[in-house]
């Protein structure tokens, strides 16, 4: 069977290969992956990764946004990705898109694509397939410290005040009042809830079993939204489960499957479109900028309790994180508390008269 035809920079040099290259791009890829000993949901990430490579690698930028879903990436030769005739096209190609990718995209993004692209491509020249590295020169994209994860207590306020669905409004509440991983609250089951107590039991990063406590706004909605269920998962969708999802992530009582976080992640980002932006009013340029993540309710809340301040231990123990070294980047106050902290004592501020 013939190989596909190369990417549009030229026919490629016959190199002294190992006979078990692949043909096409997309099979390197998932060889590579096979050999990467890395779990599913990394895997998945790698490939979407080194699956971007093949826009660039004729030319073109992969589809931003709800485009890139199902997306099919255009059909590269893998031996397209080596020196053609003695001369780098394949590299000017490569870094010429990628340049263009690096304007369109965040730095962590196009640096992520780069990282795993460099592991894959090391590999496939210790197997023999690539006698050359067609993204030699192609170098990280500066990413300052983002210091902005943390929303106000205004955009808190805000999120708090749309008006949207009762499922939405009491996943956020609890991952802002407790501090919790959104994986850690969506695998929560109404057995877990002690809700009396204003609290609920997690399986924690590593494994661990915890307590996390919330305050009288996840308390109030609780209630509405289990409608009486006493067992099954707490945070449902809205239709029924198909018939292979796991038993234990199936409601007894109405049949609909546990909320994944995806989901979650990408309502809560849909949601706050505007929030995140509000000085944006056209949809398709509030889709490109994106909202919020769910992350930011843990790191805010932190960071609010730390402005307020709570305690190290206190923090380390809401946090459940294992050490103050991992605390750090979640307690550090805002530069709306800062600003209030120094105005406050600003010599000349305090003799004014009242």
């Amino acid at each position: 069977m013939s190989e596909p035809m190369p990417a549009p920079w030229g026919t490629a040099a016959v190199l002294p290969l190992h006979a078990d290259r692949p043909g096409t791009y997309a099979d390197a890829v998932e060889a590579y992956l096979r050999s990467a000993g890395i779990g599913a949901s990394s895997k998945r990430i790698y490939r979407i990764s080194l699956l971007s490579w093949a826009w660039l690698a004729t030319g073109q930028q992969p589809p931003l946004g709800r485009d890139r879903r199902g997306a099919t990436p255009p059909a590269v030769a893998f031996t397209a990705l080596g020196e053609t005739n003695g001369t780098t096209a394949a590299a000017d190609v490569l870094a010429e898109a990628f340049a263009q990718r690096a304007r369109l995209v965040d730095a962590d993004t196009v640096n992520r694509e780069l990282s795993v692209m460099k592991a894959a491509i090391a590999w496939w020249r210790g197997r023999g397939w690539l006698a050359s590295n067609p993204i030699i020169g192609i170098e990280r994209r500066p990413a300052p410290p983002d210091r902005t994860r943390a929303l106000s207590r205004e955009q808190i306020a805000a999120l708090f005040a749309l008006r949207v669905p009762l499922r939405e409004r009491t996943l956020w509440k609890a991952l802002y009042e407790t501090c919790a991983r959104a994986e850690e609250i969506l695998c929560l089951d109404v057995e877990d809830l002690l809700l009396a107590d204003k609290r609920g039991r997690v399986t924690s990063k590593g494994g661990a079993i915890d307590w996390v406590h919330w305050q009288s706004g996840t308390a109030q909605l609780l209630p509405r939204l289990l409608k009486g269920r006493t067992r099954g998962p707490v945070f449902l969708t809205d239709r029924r489960a198909p018939a292979r999802t796991p038993n234990g992530d199936v409601c007894p009582v109405t049949g609909r499957a546990r909320l994944s976080y995806r989901r979650a992640a990408e309502l809560f980002e849909t949601l706050t479109r505007p929030l995140a932006h509000p000085g944006v009013t056209d949809p398709a340029e509030l889709e490109r900028r994106g909202g919020w993540t769910l992350h930011q309710l843990r790191h805010s809340s932190l960071t609010h309790e730390a402005e307020d301040g709570t305690n190290t231990p206190t923090l380390l123990a809401r946090s459940r994180h294992a050490s103050v070294r991992s605390l750090e980047r979640y307690a550090k106050p805002g530069v709306d508390a800062v600003a209030a902290h120094v105005a406050g004592r600003d010599p000349a501020a305090r003799r004014r008269p009242r």
